[in-house]
């Protein structure tokens, strides 16, 4: 066994081009012909000098010599011979074929890929004291993600589209990474090459692809954006017999981590992560109520809510029949409008301060319980409303305002208020007992500013109190400082727990447009989902492409985990992801390695068998058990 470099090519400036190969001696009679094992490629980098000693490694570890050296050889051959027994023992390596008669079997045991087959039986005598198991690689969590992308037909897919078989593997690999291991696209390149046996599900050496791969399907991905999205929730509607009426539409934002100078859409702005010292990106979703996305789309760090909803919802062809439901943030006047002009339903959370409305003629009150037994009042206003246009024109249209009161959400706002009313007035109470004391700040300006700190830091009641100070006879410092506070008609302080609905649609009935508006928790929960289980944060990318196709990315992950979990919950099993993958995790593949009787050294690579929990979970998802397939050689 031997390494050869050999030439391929010349390249347009000359130079050559020069691949490198494992290779091997093959006898047959009289005759030697040299026979290629595996092709290391074009970046093999161990310098010619070791390329012996990695030869004699790699034999040593085949042939059943100690897989941990007493005197280890340098770390990276020691870890390029392994990874090179790991690819050998893939393929069936047999041993040197001048001793081909000794070897006893190195056929792949196909009939083992089911449970229904029974393997042909294949005695062996061996020495127990020499059993070591090697080159263990995670295996649960990567079957179930790629069976759940095979039943959205994304590897079908990505084939129609033109992917090349490698990019169509880097593509489901970067996915399946971003379930089972969330990181960047270089952690996920290593994952895939050490860690994980998805190349074996794929049939594809992810060593010989770099982490540039990655990115090539990345790009390609993000390219062919809506045509995947479209076909996957098409699919989800197929297996689930989704009745699409009620779109969820919200944006969050992720941030980088560097300076993301070259990203044009990178922008400072309100982080949701509190990250307000990075540029951020943002990422628009619309969802449908089952939870599955219609579409995405990223925007600038910076952008504005309400400017980013007749884009995206043009980009759907959304049938006027939909319901759009939002939060305030996007609910502006000129929104709601638009929506009514272009005949689509709404619900929506007022942007008004005032937590009352005016009566109407024939206002009703229902009760609602929710999910954890708490009681919501809805009481329902239909009041008579006017959109006037740039040159005067009147528009009358009627709105179903829904005035609601949550027992559980009153509860919370008063504790809010009464910890900041607390902290308020303790800090006013210091600073007045400080103006009788000795060496304490006094002037009147410095005693305004710490009221204003006061204010800023207890802004959720600041509006609720008038604050006086009283100046001294030369109006240079304060003598005295009182305070009262006061009820604001409409506030939360005056009605705790109660926020106010606005909808176009008036056939809808009070608790069917209260219930339709708490789904919007779905988007929450995606992103929520996005952020802490499918490493949507941070971005390291410095090209806007590649920052798109990492968000895509995350996305497409996100699909695929909503389609096992809404199959699990169908089956009442409820978890969230991070809990499956924990349980999914621990199953491996390995090769087991012993010595036999005939003086070979056998190698078997088999997945081990799943545990109770494991097999519940496979079962309730609908899918096979993970693959038993069996790999053997016989080394003499």
């Amino acid at each position: 066994m031997f390494i050869r470099a050999t030439q391929t090519g010349t390249k347009r400036d000359g130079s050559k081009t020069i691949t490198h190969r494992l290779v091997e001696n093959d006898r047959k009679g009289n005759k030697v012909k040299q026979k290629t094992l595996l092709n290391l490629g074009r970046h093999f980098d161990i310098e010619k000098q070791y390329w012996t000693l990695l030869c004699q490694r790699i034999q040593e570890v085949l042939k059943g010599d100690p897989l941990i050296q007493l005197e280890p050889i340098e770390p990276r051959l020691e870890a390029k011979a392994r990874e090179i027994v790991y690819q050998l023992i893939q393929r069936g390596y047999k041993g040197n074929t001048t001793e081909r008669a000794k070897v006893v079997t190195t056929e792949t045991d196909k009939d083992a890929t089911t449970e229904t087959e029974q393997p042909k039986r294949d005695w062996q005598t061996v020495d127990i004291n020499s059993i070591r198991d090697y080159d263990g690689r995670s295996i649960g969590v990567e079957h179930a993600a790629l069976l759940a992308l095979e039943k959205l037909g994304l590897p079908a897919l990505l084939e129609q589209l033109g992917f090349s078989n490698k990019l169509r593997c880097c593509a489901l690999g970067s996915i399946i990474g971003r379930m089972a291991h969330p990181g960047s696209e270089r952690a996920t390149a290593k994952w895939l090459r050490t860690t994980s046996a998805t190349g074996e599900l794929l049939d594809f050496d992810f060593t010989k692809a770099s982490e540039m791969s990655l990115h090539r399907a990345s790009d390609l991905l993000v390219k062919h954006q809506t045509k995947i999205e479209d076909h996957i929730f098409g699919q989800a509607k197929t297996l689930f017999d989704l009745k699409t009426t009620i779109t969820l539409y919200d944006l969050t934002n992720t941030f980088f981590e560097g300076r993301a100078t070259n990203q044009p859409k990178a922008r400072r702005g309100r982080s949701k992560d509190k990250r307000f010292d990075a540029a951020l990106l943002t990422l628009a979703l619309v969802v449908d109520e089952s939870g599955f996305v219609k579409r995405s789309k990223v925007h600038a760090g910076h952008v504005f809510e309400a400017h980013t909803l007749k884009d995206i919802l043009a980009s759907l062809n959304a049938t006027p029949d939909h319901c759009v439901v939002m939060d305030a943030g996007i609910a502006t006047e000129e929104n709601l409008a638009w929506l009514r002009a272009n005949k689509y339903k709404y619900i929506v959370v007022s942007r008004e301060r005032k937590r009352t409305v005016a009566s109407s003629d024939t206002p009703s009150t229902v009760t609602v319980m929710t999910t954890d037994h708490t009681e919501v009042t809805l009481t329902r206003h239909e009041v008579d409303l006017v959109d006037e246009d740039c040159h005067n024109n009147q528009t009358p249209y009627k709105e179903v305002q829904l005035v609601c009161h949550s027992e559980a959400k009153e509860g919370k706002e008063q504790s809010i208020l009464t910890f900041f009313q607390e902290r308020l007035e303790n800090g006013l109470a210091t600073l007045a007992a400080n103006l009788s004391l000795p060496n304490k700040h006094k002037r009147l300006d410095d005693i305004h500013r710490k009221i204003g700190k006061l204010l800023q830091a207890n802004a959720q009641v600041a509006a609720y109190y008038n604050i006086t100070v009283t100046p001294d006879a030369k109006k240079v410092k304060a003598e005295a400082m009182t305070w009262t506070s006061r009820d604001l008609d409409g506030s939360r302080m005056s009605h705790p727990g109660v926020y106010k609905l606005r909808s176009n649609d008036l056939s809808l009935e009070s608790a069917a447009m209260w219930r339709t508006y708490t789904t919007l928790t779905d988007v929450e929960s995606v992103f929520r989902s996005l952020k802490s289980e499918l490493g949507l944060r941070p971005i390291y990318h410095r090209r806007e492409d590649r920052s798109e196709g990492h968000l895509l990315i995350s996305v497409l992950a996100y699909q695929a985990v909503q389609l096992l979990r809404t199959t699990l919950k169908d089956n009442r099993y409820t978890a969230s992801w991070q809990s499956l993958r924990q349980a999914l995790c621990s199953l491996q593949r390995t090769t087991t390695k012993f010595n036999s009787k005939s003086g070979g050294v056998l190698h078997v690579r088999k997945t081990a068998d799943p545990n109770p929990v494991q097999e519940e979970i496979y079962r309730k998802m609908g899918l096979s058990s993970p693959p038993r397939q069996l790999c053997k050689s016989v080394v003499m």
